[in-house]
């Protein structure tokens, strides 16, 4: 029997923006992709499950718009490499200085 993974626990807020706002669970490693060779040649169970960052809805759909899921698994699996992008940690410092409740439009 695999032993129960433990999960993050919640922060107080976003990983990325800092903001304190309601959190959504961003899967580093896309689930959808955990059943793919090459997924599970580079990561093991554990990690595919337990990589997750909490993020408020705008930073987590930046995220999906920027990247493909195989982006997301295969370059952009850990909170650096996100923000190593330029157009995601500019989006995240300016994201950063609105209030929690402020939503951007796109």
């Amino acid at each position: 029997m695999a032993p129960i993974l433990r999960l993050p626990d919640q922060p107080e807020a976003c990983e990325l923006c800092r903001r304190q706002t309601p959190l959504t669970r961003h899967h580093l490693i896309p689930k959808s992709l955990h059943g793919k060779t090459y997924v599970r040649k580079r990561f093991g169970r554990e990690e595919r499950i337990t990589a997750t960052l909490w993020v408020c809805r705008p930073c987590h759909n930046q995220i999906h718009r920027l990247f493909s899921e195989k982006e997301l698994a295969l370059d952009f699996n850990s909170r650096d490499a996100l923000l190593a992008d330029e157009r995601l940690s500019t989006f995240v410092d300016w994201l950063s200085t609105k209030p929690g409740g402020f939503v951007p439009r796109h």
